[in-house]
């Protein structure tokens, strides 16, 4: 009787080790990357070797290696959702970049198709031309096409050049450097005598530095100022206003002109994206795209809030990191 109690122990002591190289069996073949510290044969001779010194009853060593089994699995199965999770997430980022880069081929072949086409078509003009007049207008319209096409060829550096390049790091003062943006715009000769004015607070005085690329700094408030005169009329105001609010500057680029439709402003930003107010407009379609990105450079960015309906207008804010 004694004897059969022993083998009765024995083979329940012997139980966890058997399911234990089952399930590791199990585990090798369906999950063959599965942590050899996590698989089952570990927990059953865990278990058989607890249950042998300790003399526990085989049930409890039984179950202790049973649920010890189903614990790694579950740690496992955690482990491969975390992975399953990332993996989808980067899947989603390649489609999601992918599909970007599609639009952004479509925009490209379409802003580079107008000026092309005016070009033909100012070419065949002037092959047809038969007068002075009409040779100076198709020569007129040809050199419209050739300065946009240029202009787009330049942003497109200009962007990719962004995307390569370390940016300097030296003090800049913001008011000069506004100073300088506002005079060059107000020499452009389609827009002499508009109206743009410069505003900076005078106390407390000095205003604070940023830390930055002037260059890039300035193609930003440039562009900005820029983007203002084309979308306004003789009649409309422009302000460009600098202020601090004690961790960054702000510099804002207010105008009083005809707005931004509600559905293009959340993607004015993206690179050659032109509004339902823009395609009759003169531009590469890269401007803002250019100042998001220096923004960025600089550990900033830029805003937009606009309203079409009275007191109408639009102002884009760039926030700058204070020196």
């Amino acid at each position: 009787m004694l004897r059969n109690k022993w083998k009765v122990l024995l083979l329940w002591s012997l139980l966890p080790f058997l399911v234990g190289m089952i399930l590791f069996a199990i585990v090798q073949i369906f999950f063959p990357t599965a942590s050899p510290i996590l698989s089952s044969v570990d927990f059953g001779i865990a278990a058989f070797v607890l249950g042998v010194t300790l003399r526990a009853p085989g049930v409890f060593a039984f179950l202790f290696g049973f649920f010890a089994t189903l614990i790694g699995l579950g740690i496992y199965y955690w482990d491969r959702r975390r992975v399953w999770e990332a993996q989808s997430l980067y899947a989603d980022y390649v489609q999601d970049a992918a599909q970007k880069r599609r639009h952004f081929l479509r925009r490209l072949d379409h802003e580079i198709k107008n000026p092309l086409t005016g070009l033909r078509a100012a070419l065949v003009n002037f092959q047809e031309s038969k007068t002075g007049d009409e040779r100076a207008r198709a020569v007129g319209n040809a050199n419209r096409a050739v300065e946009r096409l240029t202009r787009l060829l330049t942003d497109l550096r200009k962007l990719s050049d962004l995307e390569e390049r370390s940016i300097e790091r030296f003090p800049v003062n913001v008011p000069e450097l506004l100073d300088d943006v506002v005079t060059a715009a107000r020499t452009i000769p389609a827009y002499e005598g508009r109206n743009v004015t410069l505003l900076i607070p005078k106390i407390p005085s000095p205003f604070p530095m940023v830390t930055g690329d002037r260059v890039l700094l300035v193609l930003a408030v440039y562009n900005l100022v820029e983007n203002a005169l084309k979308f306004t009329s003789a009649e409309d105001s422009i302000e460009v206003r600098a202020l601090e609010d004690g961790r960054s500057i702000l510099i804002e680029v207010a105008d009083s002109g005809v707005g931004i439709p509600p559905e293009d402003v959340s993607k004015i930003f993206e690179e050659l994206y032109r509004g339902s107010n823009a395609r009759g407009t003169d531009g590469s379609g890269l401007g803002l795209a250019l100042v998001h990105r220096i923004a960025v450079l600089h550990g900033g960015g830029v805003g937009v809030r606009s309203s079409q309906a009275e007191p109408r207008g639009t102002v884009f804010t760039l926030r700058l990191p204070r020196r």
